[in-house]
């Protein structure tokens, strides 16, 4: 192996697996979003041994009790509640997961241009980075979700589209959420970019580029990975709030949020139906909180040692 290709970190895989299966909460966590994961993707299969149909209105089972045809009972419409929660998970998951991998994709490439640049090239992009994290987030979603996509001179055929409000959503978080991964990849490649192997690869003609994105880019694995699966959560959060306040994911399409939206009016009559989107999305958000803390401690074992030091 040259010197140019040679790698500062060398995780073995076996130890990052050992180090992840002694977090208990980590790994209760990834088991109950694999379950989570594997009804969602089940769904339809589910419908169909059930014998009905999330779409399906009947105003003469409103409100039913829990059954063997409705393990969940029935909504304000007469609709399979369970059914109707697994397609609002592939929903609600998928744009938590899309809109993560998104926003760290635009995150790592401004960070590791800003990092190598340096100058007044990384001057200038961490001071729009600076301006993009001291925007209030929230309310920054709720105007561009109320944007009217007809008046941007979008076609018809886009913005009558029956799930341009779900890529709508992921195009919306992926373009305020790439801040955290930005900065992080950022002070990373500062570091990386003076180490011994990476000034080796340049004085052995690498261009910046390969530089970049052969050297520098595989070493920031770990940080990113644990940064994107902490914001995941965060994404699905944001998600539900946008659909709760009816500016994100627009009905017939269910997702988490929509669904506890339709269950706020009905609170006192049928609680459940608002008590199972809302714990579906605290268990989830919780649990991939508690992955990326498994993930930080398995890929750097010295956060843990730092976190001990902090509370002692």
């Amino acid at each position: 192996m040259s010197i140019a290709t040679a790698r500062p970190i060398d995780v073995h895989a076996n130890s990052v697996v050992d180090r992840f299966m002694r977090h208990r909460l980590a790994v209760i966590s990834a088991i109950i979003l694999g379950v989570l994961v594997a009804l969602a993707l089940l769904a339809p299969a589910i419908e169909a041994m059930l014998g009905t149909n999330a779409e399906t209105v009947d105003l003469l089972a409103r409100y039913g009790p829990a059954s063997a045809a409705h393990p969940l009972g029935t909504d304000e419409l007469g609709r399979d509640v369970l059914v109707r929660l697994l397609y609002g998970g592939r929903v609600s998951l998928f744009v938590g997961l899309t809109a993560t991998l998104a926003a760290a994709i635009i995150g790592t490439a401004i960070g590791l241009f800003a990092g190598y640049a340096g100058g007044r090239v990384d001057a200038l992009v961490m001071r729009v980075t600076d301006g993009v994290i001291a925007l209030p987030v929230l309310p920054l979603l709720i105007v561009l979700a109320a944007v009217d996509l007809g008046k941007l001179g979008l076609p018809d055929s886009i913005v009558s589209a029956e799930n341009v409000s779900l890529y709508r959503i992921v195009a919306i978080v992926a373009l305020v959420g790439w801040t955290t991964v930005a900065r992080l990849v950022r002070a990373s490649t500062l570091s990386l970019k003076t180490r011994p192997f990476i000034l080796a690869a340049q004085a052995q003609g690498a261009d910046k580029f390969r530089v970049m994105f052969r050297h520098i880019l595989p070493n920031l694995a770990s940080p990113i990975i644990v940064a994107t699966t902490l914001s995941v959560g965060n994404v699905i959060l944001l998600e539900s709030v946008l659909s709760f306040l009816g500016l994100g994911i627009q009905p017939p399409l269910p997702s988490w949020g929509n669904i506890l939206t339709g269950a706020q009016n009905t609170i006192w009559e049928a609680p459940g139906l608002a008590f199972y989107p809302g714990m579906l999305i605290f268990v989830t958000v919780i649990a991939f909180n508690f992955i990326g803390d498994g993930l930080q401690d398995a890929l750097d074992p010295r956060a843990r040692d730092r976190r001990a030091a902090e509370q002692h």
